[in-house]
């Protein structure tokens, strides 16, 4: 008896891990539209119910399954001319480890088609991009280059990961990083109090 508390929490743990690992799976595969209760249900050997019990319905259960956390680096201590090949080398490190399994581009194919999925894609960027490109550039360089910079990081996504387009999946991660960096960089020489971030870019 003394053990059934702790079996049954970890039973609980279990379970809600499964069915997350089968929401993230069927969003990537299906998108938000065409996903359902009852496939996840099924992909996690469980009764439709017990989805329900764990997340009430789809969004919730969408929002849990593609909560993400960028996991930016600290850019404060980064060298101005740095700054693009710093961000383009994080998002590389995290898309490259295994793309199927990254949320980030789980919600990236859904926001394609899904208008919750784009929104919840543009508050992830609003509220974790922005706020680290703020403490390097200040907030009103931030504010300007921000958005730029999120399309182009997902630009590369699409492009790479998800369209598998053959000249962009044919380079390697120091090509991207030699190449789509100074692009980046562009983008953030062009925000207002920007300065200093084209030192040392090549003399421009």
């Amino acid at each position: 008896m003394t053990n059934s508390a702790p079996s049954a929490r970890r039973s609980s743990e279990a379970t809600r891990a499964a069915i997350l690992r089968a929401a993230r799976d069927r969003f990537a595969a299906q998108g938000y539209e065409r996903t359902t209760i009852r496939a996840v249900a099924a992909d996690a050997g469980i009764d439709p119910s017990m989805v329900m019990r764990y997340f009430g319905n789809k969004e919730q259960l969408f929002d849990t399954a593609l909560a993400i956390d960028l996991r930016l680096p600290a850019l404060t201590e980064v060298e101005p001319a740095a700054l693009a090949g710093v961000m383009v080398r994080h998002f590389l490190d995290r898309w490259e480890g295994d793309p199927s399994d990254d949320a980030l581009l789980v919600l990236l194919r859904s926001a394609v088609t899904n208008e919750r999925a784009a929104g919840r894609l543009h508050d992830i960027f609003a509220s974790q991009v922005g706020p680290v490109l703020a403490s390097a550039l200040g907030p009103d360089a931030a504010a300007r280059a921000g958005g730029l910079v999120a399309s182009q990081l997902l630009g590369l996504a699409v492009t790479r990961y998800l369209l598998k387009l053959p000249e962009v999946v044919a380079l390697t991660r120091e090509q991207i990083i030699e190449t789509f960096s100074p692009a980046i960089r562009a983008t953030l020489v062009g925000a207002p109090d920007a300065e200093g971030l084209d030192a040392g870019a090549g003399g421009r």
